[in-house]
């Protein structure tokens, strides 16, 4: 039944059929994440980092109802420009594909699709986690419960630095979820190489990655895991001058009093704002690179 919602690229379906390796991308980067044309650049240039290491990228999002599977260039530019896009989770599906409406996925959304198709690895900039006051506010990210239940290996910058990065480990943790650092001894915080937070698992190759991803799937344990990828030290944002500028948009959104989903993208616009764009440039930096480790992962593994 899940067909009637679902349209595939031919190129990916053709792909998954005969064991091409394939790397699934999200879309509320594109309608949520950056400004246009920003955001239409920075997602044909992170497909043309995954086609260059032989991988087939696969960007998901829903236009008018149906998820489609590998967007075209076409669709990146509708979803970038196009008003009222929902940002689609586990929650929202069937809202949104029952009123035929576009969403762009997000972390959790893209993971479902991925999983529904076949696709094993999804390249994303930072997952969503535990959000500072959580405690007060119970405001978790719905990636961290997909993380748990749908076996999607996710190539990330780390959490995002918007977010209390100790306390999203600790859920991880909790939840069976593996993380894996690459070739870094601290997990990365987003903009920023450090967090302060040491490194569980650290993998130094595409390969022994792969190697782990097989192991997983031997043993049948279900759920996700993270590779998180330190954003390279030319690209980066010092974590304590980042922290001093995620402090003051936090108090301002506090002060507006706004919460639940708007929180993300109102923070990202705020960032950009204060950094004079450092943190746009540094995000998209650090996407290009999950892209390069995440496409060299996924044309390691070996069913």
């Amino acid at each position: 039944m899940i067909n009637k919602y679902l349209v595939i690229n031919p190129i990916v379906e053709d792909a998954i059929k005969n064991g091409k390796p394939v790397v699934a991308l999200e879309s509320t980067i594109i309608s949520h994440g950056m400004p246009y044309p920003k955001n239409v650049e920075t997602a044909l240039a992170v497909e043309e980092v995954i086609k260059s290491n032989g991988a087939v990228p696969a960007t998901i999002g829903i236009i008018q109802g149906k998820i489609k599977v590998g967007l075209t260039k076409e669709d990146i530019e509708y979803l970038a420009k196009a008003k009222g896009v929902v940002k689609v989770s586990r929650r929202d599906f069937p809202y949104v594909l029952a009123k035929k409406l576009d969403g762009a996925t997000t972390v959790a959304g893209t993971m479902i699709a991925a999983e529904l198709v076949g696709i094993k690895v999804f390249v994303t900039g930072g997952i969503g986690g535990v959000h500072r006051g959580a405690g007060d506010s119970f405001d978790i990210s719905a990636d961290l419960e997909e993380m748990k239940n749908t076996d999607v290996t996710v190539v990330c910058a780390g959490v995002k630095s918007i977010l209390d990065i100790q306390a999203t480990l600790e859920y991880l943790e909790t939840s069976g979820v593996t993380v894996i650092t690459y070739n870094s001894d601290e997990f990365p915080a987003f903009y920023s190489r450090k967090s302060g937070c040491a490194a569980e698992c650290r993998i130094d190759s595409a390969l022994e990655i792969a190697e782990l991803i097989k192991c997983k799937k031997d043993m049948g344990l279900k759920g996700g895991m993270i590779v998180a990828c330190p954003i390279k030290e030319e690209d980066e944002i010092p974590f304590n001058q980042m922290d001093q500028v995620i402090r003051e948009a936090l108090k301002e959104c506090k002060d507006k009093e706004i919460s639940g989903k708007r929180i993300t993208p109102f923070l990202l616009d705020r960032l950009k704002t204060i950094t004079e764009g450092k943190s746009l440039q540094a995000n998209i930096k650090l996407v290009l690179n999950n892209a390069d480790i995440g496409s060299q992962i996924a044309c390691k593994i070996v069913d």
